[in-house]
């Protein structure tokens, strides 16, 4: 029966994930309650498998460095940037994506989202430039960062669960 309730938890996340980051392409906001979800749903998969990838501690700790380590590079940004760089709701993602991937995989997660979060804004201003003829300033391009941050949480989870089915039926 937990086996089950696990396996269901993965498109659950998946099924989060992708709502949260059409909802960010097309609203620039994360809303609590899809994170919460995600956390919740988190925390449920590792209650269902018996605690096999991450200690309720690892949980923790996972989602003490994604919610800080995103909420230190949004200070410093905002205070270069003197406006808000990055939003509340892209801190409390990785804060519910460190439940899920614990300390390790939550640096993995950060570091492919943000090489995604370039790709989209590369491709953003190719775009731009295939429609008016100049290039954008870069540095005025705005983009959210949650959907980037979606492929990063669902790379490292791929790397984190691979073996979930030979965990859950040896």
């Amino acid at each position: 029966m937990f086996e089950i309730i696990a396996v269901l938890a993965i498109p659950t996340a998946l099924i989060l994930l992708t709502i949260l980051s059409v909802i960010d392409l097309r609203d620039g906001l994360l809303p609590n309650e899809y994170v919460m979800g995600l956390a919740m749903a988190g925390a449920v998969f590792h209650l269902a498998t018996a605690w096999h990838y991450l200690s309720l501690q690892d949980m923790a700790l996972g989602g003490f460095i994604g919610a800080g380590f995103l909420y230190l590079v949004r200070e410093i940004a905002n205070k270069i940037y003197k406006q808000d760089a990055l939003g509340l709701g892209d801190v409390k993602l990785l804060g519910a994506a460190g439940i899920w991937l614990g300390p390790y995989y939550i640096l993995l997660a950060l570091t492919a989202g943000a090489f995604a979060g370039l790709l989209h804004g590369l491709g953003l201003a190719l775009q731009m430039k295939s429609v008016t003829g100049a290039m954008p300033r870069m540095n005025a391009l705005s983009l959210p960062a949650g959907p980037g941050f979606a492929v990063g949480m669902v790379i490292a989870g791929i790397m984190q669960f691979h073996d979930l089915m030979q965990v859950l039926w040896p």
